[in-house]
């Protein structure tokens, strides 16, 4: 039996590599992955050569390593279960499904400390979402919503829809999505959204709370005209090496308007004295139960066929919202 892993082998060159299966050590787990979940934000950057040059790939996760060249694993975003274990792992990990931050792989060792159990009555394709939803409860939490204000979300892929369907949970005046998917539109009404707009009708300059999430450096702008006095923008997405080329000589300095800029990897520094990444995260596993966001997978590819997946969201990312890799 081998293990097959995604290779980012270079621009847009994806393939699947096998290796011997690896065998845990003492302290070590082996877990066999059932689905691990694409980032068409992040991942397309690493896909398209967009990674900024110098910067390490991941400032917390260890298991994708420093520096960003090619040939590189990457993905973070997988669901298994564990196969076996060495010696000194309690015996209650037997069969635990898991989450844990890897690249798309069908099987890898981990210590038992990273590896986050799968809480009950929540599936794997719901699971997956997690890291996701961490990052849509972080962009709530740098834009601290207020009750009557009135909200724009610019972009509505994944990370944009789990952010529109916290904020449909809070008593706003008015909650308005940009997009220029209309699935994407549609399902951010499903989620709650007042009204869904296309990028050439936008929301009009008056809104307290704007987030930019749609990845595209032009957006930003926008944002700041959808933007009322004294608003605030948060930014969630990464543009990579792609500029943002802003207009800061108009409204936005006589207004105020204020930018924030949102990362999950961290906490808010204003948050530290009471906030933990594990309190994060049980909000978050609380909020994948109430969303159920596995209702925007829209593609399952086993893994032998990873290089059409990516060439989706490349080519045709309008048809997609979320892509999952299996390993069955």
């Amino acid at each position: 039996m081998t293990r097959r892993s995604v290779v980012f082998a270079g621009p847009r060159d994806v393939c699947v590599e096998e290796t011997p299966l690896p065998q845990p050590g003492p302290g070590q787990l082996l877990v066999e992955t059932a689905l691990s979940a694409i980032s068409a934000g992040t991942e397309m950057l690493v896909y398209r050569d967009q990674f900024p040059p110098g910067m390490s790939v991941d400032l917390i996760i260890d298991s994708l390593g420093d520096a960003f060249t090619y040939p590189l694993h990457y993905g973070y975003a997988a669901v298994g279960r564990v196969a076996g274990q060495g010696a000194g792992v309690p015996e209650d990990w037997s069969g635990r499904l898991v989450f844990a931050f890897q690249p798309h792989t069908s099987h890898f060792l981990a210590a038992p400390a990273d590896l986050i159990p799968v809480p009950q009555g929540i599936s794997p394709e719901a699971a997956a979402f997690l890291p996701n939803v961490e990052t849509a409860v972080n962009l709530l939490q740098d834009g601290a919503p207020l009750l009557g204000e009135r909200v724009a979300v610019f972009g509505q892929g994944v990370v944009g829809l789990l952010t529109t369907s916290l904020l449909a949970r809070f008593p706003l005046d008015r909650l308005v999505t940009v997009d220029s998917c209309a699935n994407r539109r549609d399902a951010s009404l499903e989620a709650g959204a007042h009204a869904a707009l296309a990028p050439d009708e936008l929301p009009g300059g008056d809104a307290d709370l704007v987030y930019e999430l749609s990845g595209n450096p032009a957006a930003l702008n926008q944002a700041i005209a959808a933007t009322g006095y004294g608003g605030r923008i948060v930014v969630g997405s990464w543009y990579g090496q792609r500029q943002a080329s802003l207009d800061l000589g108009g409204r936005f300095h006589r207004d105020r308007i204020q930018i924030i800029s949102s990362q999950v990897s961290t906490i808010a520094p204003h948050l530290r004295g009471r906030w933990d990444k594990p309190r994060r995260l049980a909000a978050a596993w609380r909020m994948v139960e109430q969303i159920e966001p596995q209702r925007w997978i829209t593609h399952r590819f086993p893994i032998t066929q990873a290089p059409a997946a990516y060439r989706l969201l490349d080519e045709q990312p309008s048809e997609t919202i979320q892509v999952i890799l299996t390993y069955g």
